[in-house]
């Protein structure tokens, strides 16, 4: 199966997928993950709770992640828009230039949801909803 991926990111590039959370047990872990036309596939999973998740360690991490993929197969990297990601994204297009970095759409529109979320004019909707999902 993966040489499948593995031609059709060689044909047609692919974009990389990162995703940082953090476990129950506190520990901070970034799962990378390889699109194209052929499917997504899991690349690989850091354990990242030893580090500081900082721009530059992600910057670091991501552009392992295209030498690992190779610089010539991948379009984009996408992952969510925290201010460490936005600087390791920059960072990979100056250093790549053939290469973007674009934030997560989903990921936008969940912090325009929370931040929507507070507005107290919604403060009675959003009791009454969590009431209905309530068990």
């Amino acid at each position: 199966m993966m040489e499948e991926h593995k031609k059709a990111r060689k044909l047609y590039g692919c974009s990389i997928l990162s995703d940082g959370w953090t476990n129950g047990k506190s520990r901070v872990l970034i799962n990378f993950l390889v699109n194209s036309p052929a499917g997504t596939w899991f690349l690989k999973s850091i354990d990242a709770s030893d580090t500081i998740k900082n721009g530059e360690l992600m910057f670091n991490y991501l552009d392992s992640v295209v030498d690992e993929i190779g610089e010539d197969n991948v379009v984009q990297v996408i992952s969510d828009n925290a201010s460490n990601y936005v600087y390791a994204g920059s960072r990979l297009m100056e250093k790549r230039k053939k290469l973007y970095w674009t934030p997560c759409a989903a990921h936008c529109i969940d912090l325009m949801l929370e931040d929507i979320g507070k507005l107290k004019v919604y403060d009675q909707t959003l009791s009454l909803a969590r009431q209905v999902v309530k068990i």
